[in-house]
């Protein structure tokens, strides 16, 4: 005879297995996954707004000599994308970019339970130096903001749920001064220090120093943060699709030269300290404003 503890215990035990069969994969469990779509990548989350973030992966591999230069003409390095892989449980994309000038990029992508990782090597394996000097990963954020995806007249409605660290202090957009002038309008560039004015992309560039690599916004209801950093970053930037970069650094390669360049997309609770505190452990060469 099976006593009453015994019974209950076989009884939960059979309702776990079976809610398990029914939902092999909760929103709890299954996390954050990747897909591939032309040149977007897409980061699919069952808490995410709208369900899923679209990344134009990679927008452009950019030349220096760039912020009052003609976007096409002189900044852009033409590449092609390969998907060299996708794990079947779409938690890890392999890519393979090549760039006109002979640089290869390889880049693995992971997805966790609230953040994707990203590892890159770039290698130039050509005789020439390149010239290929950052990148840009443009994430739209409509619809995570609230505001939607397509392009209206309210196209920068968004921008107060938008935020940058200023003097160690999360500061919303748009913040004053705002800059207004540039070879193409409107956006914003802010330029970290080390990093030439005269390399980074040509829309208006900010005299505000960031104190830090990281760029988020927060969801329509406040819930959520969506937030990027890069190791070595470029510059911030608020764009035209109502997106936001932190546009990677590679800085030229010479002949034969390997560089490894790294960074984080996180979409997590509405906490901004321990946001920050998480950052800091992740990228600890820009915590100190450097």
């Amino acid at each position: 005879m099976v006593n009453g503890s015994l019974r209950f215990r076989l009884t939960v035990s059979f309702l776990f297995l079976v809610i398990g069969s029914s939902f092999p994969l909760s929103a709890a469990t299954e996390g954050l996954t990747l897909g591939r779509e032309k040149n977007w990548l897409v980061i699919h989350g069952p808490a995410i707004p709208g369900g899923s973030i679209r990344i134009n992966y990679l927008e452009a591999y950019c030349r220096p000599n760039s912020t009052d230069a003609d976007w096409v003409k002189h900044t852009v390095i033409p590449h092609t994308n390969d998907v060299v892989s996708l794990s079947a449980d779409a938690k890890v994309l392999k890519l393979r970019d090549r760039l006109a000038d002979g640089v290869v990029v390889e880049h693995t992508i992971t997805a966790k339970a609230d953040e994707v990782d990203f590892q890159l090597v770039a290698n130039n394996a050509s005789e020439r130096a390149s010239e290929a000097h950052w990148a840009q990963p443009c994430v739209r954020l409509g619809d995570f903001t609230g505001f939607g995806a397509a392009q209206t007249k309210d196209d920068y409605a968004y921008m107060p749920k938008c935020f940058i660290f200023l003097q160690g202090k999360l500061t919303r957009m748009p913040m004053n001064p705002w800059a207004t002038e540039a070879r193409y309008t409107p956006g914003q560039v802010w330029c970290p220090k080390g990093v030439p004015r005269t390399d980074v992309n040509p829309r208006p560039l900010s005299p505000l120093v960031p104190s830090n690599g990281l760029i988020g916004c927060f969801s329509g209801d406040e819930k959520l943060i969506w937030a990027t950093a890069w190791e070595p970053y470029q510059e911030l930037f608020q764009g035209v699709g109502r997106c936001l970069h932190s546009d990677f650094r590679i800085g030229g390669l010479a002949p034969g030269e390997t560089k490894k360049i790294r960074g984080k997309i996180y979409i997590v609770p509405n906490n901004v300290k321990a946001l920050v505190k998480r950052y800091e452990r992740d990228f600890p060469e820009q915590s100190s404003g450097k």
